[in-house]
């Protein structure tokens, strides 16, 4: 069994938005439950059986990830259960880092729970035992959370866990404290939670405490964000350790983890709890160590001193101390004795790895967020650098020796440059007796020996990299014997030799299965083959192949790496590692080449391109992908600066025009093997619509989504589709038609409640035998012969013949995390065919080929063990859809009326006991034979502006609405065309005749977003208001980026901001006028509400170099895209894009793959 390790570093605290609520049936007693088959409204744990008795239809949106078991400890939440904040998972296989503490309180906090839930008492041992689990981690903890309410645990989808860092801030739906890279593990295991205590008063000798008094001085605590995806770093924040090594030039010393190979900004606190900034000066291409600067003189209240760097004075048998970072709070003083010097360095998994160097092993229990630590010996110098531990329960740590470190400090304070040299070729520690099977000969093993006698060790050739110096001239199992004529066994030496060799060759001789063998081998720069610049375009982010990347995959360093996977190159695989290898025909094979291919590629332009995944360079991928140039115009290059330590931006070129589109033919395909030409032409009116939205508004959780709609008017190109699909207009829609044209879309109306959306294409571009369909003005009954057309998960028609099974009022579960648009006061229709549960996209239709019901995907809620987003399966009948199609046909944009209320189905038992007298009860049983029903009013929607007059409350039973008895949903569509309705109801069991006024349904969507520190904001949109009694702010967080401050200091999803440096933020307006002006860097006020009422104040401190302030206006008059985009930067107003930043505000990845309103990092 293989150690499993962890790296020492930390992420913070998230800030809880919401407590999870689950709907209940406000007047139904648990009799009731069961005796009423059409109640819906249901809590989120049970709504899947609920709405299964009901024969609903319901689906993950990736069925293909609810093969994760709830309890797998891979997707576990690392704060506890309170706090949920999970990190960006960089790499998509095998291993994953824990956090030492609270991971295993959590597992078996959430087993025993959702063992509750769904009474699997043996739930809790399902999957500690996946061997493919992380194994060695870099330590990483979260704070405690600072949480108003608990939320239930949340899980990863996605399984790639970042390695080194606890993620911060997070408050929805993730957790952070898997800050840890871990060694492959094989076998199966449960860690403790394991508490990192200060040592007691009197546990050292007096000599040892004046050391640490000492010690403790030069240790800070590191807080940082690493701004967006790169290399193997995902975008996230997180807290670490370092310690001060050059007092006068402010020098501090951390590991390679920490400053990450992308954009880093970050401070430092002194034990004092002084704050300075900090920032990388330099980041070793390949060993886990990195090198901040501060300004010293910015410490005002504390002598800086420097902790001398002895890496010689590490010997196996010393006693040492391990100061750092205890989980942000404090600092943990642990002790230990180094056991070994010798061992090889710990793999952390896809991510990350250090390699070329020995790692010194000891026994201290260090836990997150200590990365960075110094190791000390009793004199009060630093042998060593804390890296990384075992995560199994073993109290094993990993130190990285302090030559290399030493020799980069020197050279910056000499003001030499850091030369780094490397062969391409990885070399791995072994005893001699694997050396003697390898080829090792008696002969120089004595020779060995002699020179060397205390060693057991060799240098093998582990990986050899195609195309670098050493391919074709060293082979892997190689046993070294000399370089330049000398006898050398250890890493120390060899990197020596290397690094000052740079551009000159070197003599290596080996033994090769007993054979001698000598070779020349030119040394290359480490540096050439570690990117420092990366370029966005069309929404994602690519720079050139690392050599981290190379050798974990053994492939050649060269390629077009991409980084961060979002936009037009979000490819249908979510995984990371891919590189491209052409794009519209022409080769890519370096970044330099990509750039000027992508700058003459048109906007709105299609191309082939063609990629590989690192994992399987066998394999060659190929698809045509939508170039999206006009949300983000400018293609950005980002160059590291390590005199500033920010990446500098600059831009390479704008956006080509679009081509005019041209008019295409196609034909469609023939409907086989049905009985009905007219159902069979019915396959004329289905067009195949794919959304992208560029920016997440209104709590939606995906940023790509597509489905099958409707021509219900081929001369003007209309069609209809779920909301599920287009939940908003801040989007590019594409229309294929016939599986062969490809049209751009717009959105024409959105449907406040009835989960559907009217598109429009241009139908002069069509040269297509397109044909509107017909749709019903009857209601399709319950036990009516229908036919099903659907279109299922992978876009292909079935179809076959069947039976309305039921018809009755649903609603669908809301969503507890972050409020987003779900279908309220509907009927819904379902069918006796399994057909019906496999497709998203269909119509029920009529044998004379009338379309009597649209087959649509309604969105539910988030489910809490799968982490996943239910999608429902439904029916809605045609004639509600009528009046709006009607006016829209005629050029008419509809304007409609709401009540402001969410009704629920109750039957006569209920109604009688709640005051519905017997002659109103015989009424509804003669006008509804079906369905002896009436509505009760479980919640009202806030309206900003409610008219004046009566209005339903919660607990009321409507009876009439203007004459007519309610019996049914769609009996409600009168409210659609009525300023007031007379009505009839039942309150506190009295009959009472009101006048109901309606409410305008003119600003139930959003048209104005803000983009702030990494969060967007806007006016709580209509599905927040149907969830909450009152609005504390129309400054309302609807998501926020992954490595931002917002991300930081938890400023999460469903909060409102009420104030910004003490004065008042009601609107967005004041808001934006109150933050432009706060300076770049500096410390800000904001007070928020949560979505539960909670008041709280969090101070941030403002990024405009990689999160400049934007606004997003819609406006029809905006050619491209309908939406008008304004940058502030330094209290300007820059009407589009920006100097700063790279991309939209939030282009990121679904949030299944993170938490509810999270999205992936971008500068």
């Amino acid at each position: 069994m293989r150690p499993v390790l962890f790296a020492r570093h930390r992420v913070p605290p998230p800030r809880l938005l919401r407590i999870p609520t689950s709907p209940s049936l406000t007047t139904t007693t648990t009799t009731a439950l069961t005796a009423l088959p059409l109640q819906t409204t249901l809590p989120s744990s049970s709504a899947l059986s609920r709405f299964h008795q009901l024969r609903l239809q319901s689906t993950s949106t990736s069925p293909q990830q609810q093969q994760q078991t709830f309890t797998s400890r891979h997707s576990l939440p690392v704060l506890n259960c309170s706090v949920h904040h999970q990190l960006p998972f960089h790499a998509s296989i095998t291993r994953t880092r824990k956090d030492t503490s609270t991971a295993s309180h959590i597992t078996s906090t959430a087993t025993r729970a959702f063992s509750q839930t769904t009474g699997n008492s043996n739930s809790s041992s399902s999957s500690y035992g996946d061997a493919s689990s992380y194994s060695a981690n870099m330590n990483g903890t979260s704070p405690v959370a600072r949480s108003k309410r608990k939320e239930p645990p949340q899980y990863s989808s996605d399984g790639r866990l970042a390695k080194h860092h606890r993620t911060n801030g997070d408050i929805d739906m993730s957790s952070a404290d898997a800050n840890t890279p871990t060694e492959d593990f094989d076998g199966h295991y449960e860690e403790e939670p394991r508490h990192v205590l200060p040592l007691a008063p009197g546990a050292d000798t007096a000599e040892w405490q004046a050391t640490i008094e000492n010690v403790v001085r030069n240790v800070v605590s590191i807080r940082f964000c690493q701004t967006c995806s790169f290399d193997t770093d995902p975008a996230l924040t997180s807290e670490a350790t370092g310690f001060v090594v050059d007092a006068e030039r402010g020098y501090i010393l951390t590991n390679r983890h920490v400053v990450g190979s992308g954009p880093f900004w970050g401070y430092c606190i002194f034990d004092n709890h002084e704050e300075v900034d900090a920032y990388p000066v330099y980041r070793d291409p390949v060993h886990d160590f990195g090198i901040l600067k501060f300004d010293p003189k910015a410490i005002k209240y504390m002598p800086v001193a420097a902790l001398p760097l002895r890496p010689d004075l590490a010997r196996v048998g010393i006693e040492i101390r391990v100061v750092g970072n205890d989980a942000g709070e404090k600092l943990s003083i642990l002790s230990g004795v180094i056991s070994r010097l010798d061992r090889n360095a710990p793999e952390y998994g896809d991510g990350y790895s250090d390699f070329n160097t020995c790692y010194y092993q000891a026994s201290a229990a260090a836990s997150g967020g200590s990365s960075g630590s110094p190791v000390v010996n009793k004199d009060g110098f630093a042998v060593a650098l804390q890296a990384g531990g075992r995560a199994d329960g073993a109290s094993t740590d990993y130190f990285l020796p302090l030559d290399r470190p030493l020799r980069a400090l020197k050279c910056l304070q000499e003001g030499k440059p850091i030369t780094r040299g490397d062969i391409q070729c990885q070399f791995v520690l072994k005893p001699f007796d694997e050396c003697r099977r390898l080829g090792l000969t008696p002969e120089w093993e004595a020779q060995v020996r002699k020179a060397f006698p205390k060693e057991t060790n060799m240098l093998v050739a582990e990986i050899i990299l195609p195309e670098g110096p050493s391919h074709k001239k060293l082979e892997e199992g190689d046993v070294l014997i000399k370089v330049n004529g000398k006898l050398l066994t250890q890493f120390i030496p060899l990197e020596e030799t290397l690094d000052s060799s740079v551009g000159q060759t070197v003599k290596l001789m080996l033994l090769r299965g007993g054979e001698e063998v000598e070779v020349e081998i030119e040394v290359g720069d480490l540096h050439q083959i570690t990117p420092d610049r990366f370029v966005s375009v069309s929404g994602g982010s690519f720079h050139n192949l690392s050599y981290q990347q190379a050798r974990l995959y053994g492939v050649a360093c060269k390629g077009v790496y991409v980084c961060e996977a979002g936009g037009s190159f979000r490819f249908d695989n979510n995984e990371n590692g891919w590189i491209i290898q052409s794009i519209d025909q022409k080769e890519t094979p370096d970044l330099d080449t990509f750039i000027e291919v992508m700058k003459g590629i048109p906007d709105k332009a299609r191309v082939v391109i063609t990629y590989k995944h690192l994992r399987d360079m066998h394999t060659l991928h190929t698809t045509v992908i939508y170039v999206d140039r006009h949300w983000a115009k400018k293609m950005k290059l980002a160059v590291r600066n390590d005199k500033t330590g920010l990446w500098d931006f600059s831009n390479l070129s704008d956006a080509l025009p679009a081509v005019a589109p041209v008019p295409r033919k196609a034909s469609f395909i023939q409907l086989e093997n049905t009985s009905h030409p007219a159902v069979a032409d019915l396959v004329k009116s289905f067009v195949h619509v794919s959304v992208t939205m560029p920016v997440k508004l209104d709590g939606f959780p995906k940023n790509r989504k597509w489905g099958m709609g409707l021509v219900i008017d081929a001369e003007k190109g209309l069609v209809i589709i779920s909301r599920a699909i287009v939940p908003y207009d801040l989007c590019d829609i594409t229309i294929t038609i016939a599986d062969s044209i490809v049209v751009e879309g717009k959105v024409v109306f959105l449907h406040p409640l009835q989960n559907y959306a009217v598109i429009q294409y241009d139908p002069k571009l069509v040269d297509a035998p397109v044909r509107s369909a017909k749709l019903s003005s009857e209601m399709i009954s319950q036990g009516a012969s229908t036919y099903f057309i659907g279109y299922n998960r992978i876009g292909r028609i079935v179809h076959t013949a069947t039976t309305v099974t039921e018809m009755f009022a649903v609603t669908i579960p809301a969503n507890s995390g972050a409020p987003r648009y779900r279908a309220v006061n509907v009927d819904a229709i379902t069918v006796d065919t399994n057909l019906s549960g496999q497709c998203g996209s269909g119509v029920l239709v009529a044998q004379d080929g009338t379309v009597q019901a649209l087959w649509l995907t309604y969105l539910g809620e988030r489910n809490p063990s799968s982490h996943r987003d239910e999608e429902y399966h439904l029916g809605l009948a045609t004639p509600t859809l009528l009046p709006v199609i009607s006016q829209l046909q005629q050029g008419i944009t509809p304007k409609l009326r709401l009540l402001s209320c969410e009704f629920r189905a109750i039957q006569m038992s209920q109604a009688r006991i709640m005051g519905v007298s017997e002659e109103w009860i015989q009424k509804v049983s003669l006008v509804n034979t079906a369905h002896h029903q009436l509505f009760l009013v479980t919640k009202r929607t806030y309206e900003r502006n409610e008219p004046a007059g009566d209005h339903l409350k919660e607990g009321d039973i409507l009876l009439t609405l203007n004459n007519q008895l309610i019996t049914k949903i769609s009996e409600l569509d009168v409210m659609y065309s009525h300023d007031y309705l007379d009505a009839v109801i039942v309150r506190n069991t009295k009959e009472l005749h009101i006048k109901l006024p309606t409410v305008a349904a003119d600003d139930a969507e959003t048209d104005h977003a803000i983009s702030f520190c990494g969060a967007i904001l806007h006016r709580p949109h209509l599905a927040v208001r149907q969830q909450i009694s009152k609005l504390f702010s129309e400054v309302y967080v609807s998501a926020r980026t992954r490595g931002s401050p917002a991300y930081q200091y938890g400023l999460a999803p469903t909060n409102f901001v009420t104030h910004v440096n003490g004065k008042r933020t009601p609107d967005l307006k004041s808001f934006l006028d109150a933050v432009v002006g706060i300076p770049d860097n500096t410390y800000f006020r904001l007070k928020c509400m949560t979505f539960d009422s909670v008041p709280w104040v969090v101070t941030m401190k403002k990024n405009e170099h990689y999160f400049p302030t934007t606004e997003l206006i819609k406006d029809p008059s905006e050619p491209l895209t309908g939406w008008r985009r304004i940058t502030y930067e330094g209290g300007k107003k820059i009407e589009g894009e920006g100097h700063e930043g790279v991309g939209v505000a939030v282009l990121g990845e679904d949030q299944g793959e993170g938490g509810e309103g999270d999205v992936d990092g971008c500068c």
